[in-house]
């Protein structure tokens, strides 16, 4: 039988327990990372870059070189394409990849629409010459991460995102190939976890932090009320202080004539 609990000793202890295990984001701009060496002398770099970028050969495709921070030989190529014709014509960037760790062999690669938009980006983060962990982008902004976190060619973590914001984490503890604990969040924060205790497929367990939901429902209650005593006050028959009259004096009433 489905029981649902609420608490949040328990709670607490599995957000942490999540939160260890797995959770960290691939880089989803190795530019912005910091570079980590490991073969920086650019003279034992292989001839074959592993390129990812779908650039060779094209004649419709023009490709950069540079070289990014700690670099001595590039290890960032970017693609671009013209699009349109006439005025509208211009050029955007359709690809780009990166030597993240300077070993000459390029791991992280990212696509992109022809206003400049990612698409989708693939990466190699512990190096193994393995793809672990692929990003979708919605509009220009992440919309899905999945990730193999423990580098055995199994997708566990599935990430979701709602307007660039974390919405839902699901994972798979057990190595079956299917989620066992589903992750919950408001406004980036965690918000309840779902624990499948019987490998089913179905939650058996919901733990909350009951301090946030009653500080939710307190300022829910609030608001309510503030909105009730506000309607009640608009019905008490208070003069209305708006208009084209309001706040100025009353006029004088006009003297009455009697007849002689």
């Amino acid at each position: 039988m489905k029981t649902s609990v609420t608490f949040s000793g328990a709670f607490l202890g599995l957000a942490a327990l999540v939160s260890c295990g797995g959770s960290a984001a691939p880089t989803t701009d190795p530019l912005q990372a910091s570079v980590k060496p490991l073969m920086a002398d650019p003279s034992k770099w292989p001839a074959d870059d592993r390129s990812m970028c779908d650039w060779k050969g094209k004649r419709d495709l023009e490709v950069s070189e540079t070289a990014g921070p700690g670099a001595l030989k590039p290890n960032v190529r970017r693609v671009y394409k013209m699009f349109g014709e006439g005025e509208s014509q211009h050029k955007s960037i359709v690809c780009r990849e990166i030597d993240t760790n300077l070993d000459g062999i390029k791991d992280v690669v990212r696509t992109f629409n022809s206003k400049g938009e990612a698409l989708h980006e693939e990466a190699d983060t512990n190096y193994d010459g393995k793809l672990d962990a692929w990003v979708s982008f919605v509009g220009g902004r992440m919309s899905e991460e999945d990730l193999d976190t423990n580098f055995d060619g199994k997708i566990d973590v599935w990430k979701y995102y709602v307007d660039g914001e974390l919405s839902r984490i699901k994972r798979d503890t057990n190595g079956d190939g299917k989620p066992d604990v589903w992750e919950i969040y408001n406004k980036g924060k965690l918000e309840r976890v779902g624990v499948d205790l019987e490998f089913d497929g179905h939650v058996d367990r919901w733990d909350r932090d009951v301090q946030a939901q009653r500080a939710a429902e307190e300022a829910e209650a609030k608001t309510r009320t503030a909105m009730q005593a506000k309607a009640e006050t608009g019905d008490g028959g208070v003069e209305s202080t708006s208009g084209p009259d309001a706040g100025s004096a009353p006029k004088p009433k006009k003297a009455s004539r009697t007849k002689k």
